[in-house]
């Protein structure tokens, strides 16, 4: 893809700019006071008319009768501003300079290559075109967000109704038992005169069974834990045991879990949220990991307002996904001229760069 377009090219490069972080200043060695800022220096005020220049390029002009410095094309500011708000709205100001120099240049250059003809080249057309659809569905993507966040109070408190599960926040205690007890390598007695390297191989590796004995201690704790919860007792003497059980060294971890929603907790542990205060929750296995009991404390439903904005986020979102699924899928490609659909994760061939990569170098060609 060579084509210029305006909106890729300019602002792909200029939301870099407008993103990158303020440069902290240098003290130069002097002690800066941190408990007494200085004031920011205000920025003087440049008053520019809506007909006032601001952008003058100097040798460059339509009469080619002209020399010298009559020779020069000017941009006012409403005509800037007209370009900058269609680009991207409120563009700030560090942006703005870098458009006008990429303006400045491109103008120049589109200038030249028309008296070239190179815009009556047979391709011109096609890159045009292709530049036009892209324009109009970046357009359309934004008329679709605008048209998702127009959620109503009213939307928002029957989402609530509809969700309130996922806005209770709960106070949990919870027990963590590894997956398996620590086994302690057992050493054979190495043979008289062996070498420090036959002393060391005599370390023998668990064997399967170990294994299975060791996961079904745990198991077996676990259980017998979840019984002593359900009973009353402190959940982080229960986790110490635990630890001390497994033969994990160090501190185990704090059992209280503070503010704590269903969508925060693993999908199979969410079902804990609809525990009454006091219970317990059966052992929750996790091969990978180990086992988990959990005691809620105390459960409270947080209010509409204090979730609002959480939910008006939500809607917008659902909808432009909503919005955009029908320009997705439904489309065949003829594999005996596109070749196969490469599998992601399948492995490029030497040499070969991704088509992200590769097509972002044609771009720049």
């Amino acid at each position: 893809m060579r084509f210029p377009c305006l909106v890729c090219l300019l602002l792909a490069g200029l939301a870099l700019g407008q993103a990158a972080p303020p440069a902290t200043p240098a003290t130069g060695g002097v002690k800066v006071e941190q408990n007494a800022p200085a004031a920011p220096a205000k920025a003087p005020e440049i008053k520019v008319g809506p007909d006032d220049a601001v952008i003058t390029l100097k040798g460059f002009c339509a009469d080619a009768t002209q020399q010298g410095d009559a020779c020069k094309t000017t941009i006012t500011r409403a005509q800037f501003e007209k370009l900058a708000e269609a680009l991207q709205p409120n563009m700030s100001p560090a942006i703005r300079r870098q458009l006008a120099t990429a303006y400045s240049r491109m103008l120049k250059m589109s200038t030249v290559a028309e008296k070239r003809g190179l815009d009556k080249q047979p391709k011109f057309d096609e890159m045009m075109l292709f530049a036009r659809m892209q324009i109009l569905s970046q357009e359309l993507s934004r008329a679709l967000q605008d048209d998702s966040g127009k959620v109503t109070d009213g939307d928002i408190e029957e989402y609530y109704k509809k969700n309130e599960g996922s806005y209770e926040q709960a106070t949990l205690a919870r027990i963590f038992i590894p997956h398996a007890k620590q086994i302690t390598p057992t050493v054979a007695k190495p043979q008289p005169g062996a070498t420090a390297s036959a002393k060391s191989s005599a370390v023998q590796a668990p064997t399967e069974v170990q294994k299975k004995a060791a996961e079904e201690a745990m198991t077996k704790l676990a259980a017998s834990l979840r019984v002593r919860a359900a009973k009353g007792e402190d959940p982080d003497k229960l986790q110490k045991e635990a630890y001390a059980a497994a033969g994990l060294p160090g501190n185990p971890p704090n059992t209280k879990m503070e503010k704590v929603r269903r969508t925060t907790l693993p999908a199979n542990h969410q079902a804990v949220m609809d525990l009454k205060a006091g219970e317990v929750s059966e052992v929750i296995s996790d091969p990978n990991s180990g086992h988990y009991i959990y005691k809620l404390i105390s459960k409270e439903a947080l209010s509409v307002d204090s979730v609002k904005a959480e939910i008006r986020n939500l809607i917008s979102s659902q909808r432009y996904r909503d919005g955009m699924q029908g320009f997705q899928g439904n489309v065949e490609l003829n594999d005996a001229y596109f070749g196969p659909s490469r599998n992601p994760a399948v492995p490029l061939p030497r040499g070969a760069k991704p088509p992200a990569q590769q097509q972002e170098e044609e771009d720049h060609d």
